[in-house]
């Protein structure tokens, strides 16, 4: 009986997630950049939170979205950062020490070769969440440079709660980064 649990246990470890199909629903909205202002929608999205921001991402140098975080921080808002471990140690511009040093808690991803999620749930929680993700870093290129697609999901609680249990599996795998050793 043993033998059976523990290979039932190991086994629910390492089976892969089910994949989750929810219906459609509330509003999408698409950008192109560098054609579209994908960082000023994004941007209104993040002036209009309530509640809570979760972000994961894998580079954050651009100093607008910094300070959008930074200042929903400041009015209440429930910010929360996970990023790439590899891609901080290698960026001398990111953004993500100072948004640690400004009291937003930050958890690093080191599991993987690559966390390159490029996520933020709005007031995931609420009766209004608002999912924003897409091939688009949190970066200047992202929008004056590159070739980027962003997707602003609006209303869909079924959808946002996929999301966020992911973001929290993740969360609860990354390692804080007070804990973590940067070069």
């Amino acid at each position: 009986m043993r033998q059976w649990l523990c290979a039932l246990l190991l086994v629910s470890l390492i089976a892969p997630a089910q994949a989750v199909e929810v219906p459609a629903a509330g509003t999408i909205e698409v950008l192109f950049t560098p054609w579209d202002d994908a960082e000023g929608a994004l941007l209104k999205q993040l002036g209009a939170a309530r509640q809570s921001i979760h972000v994961q991402a894998y580079l954050l140098t651009s100093r607008n979205i910094a300070r959008a975080l930074l200042a929903a921080h400041g009015r209440g808002v429930r910010v929360t950062l996970l990023a790439d471990r590899e891609m901080l140690r290698k960026g001398n511009n990111s953004l993500i020490p100072q948004l640690h040093e400004a009291g937003i808690p930050v958890r690093l991803e080191t599991r993987y070769a690559a966390a390159h999620n490029k996520i933020l749930l709005i007031d995931a929680e609420g009766d209004q969440p608002v999912i924003i993700t897409g091939s688009y870093n949190f970066t200047f290129s992202a929008q004056a440079r590159n070739a980027e697609n962003l997707l602003i999901l609006r209303g869909n609680r079924a959808l946002t709660k996929s999301y966020l249990a992911n973001w929290q599996r993740h969360h609860d795998e990354a390692v804080p980064y007070a804990e973590t050793v940067l070069p």
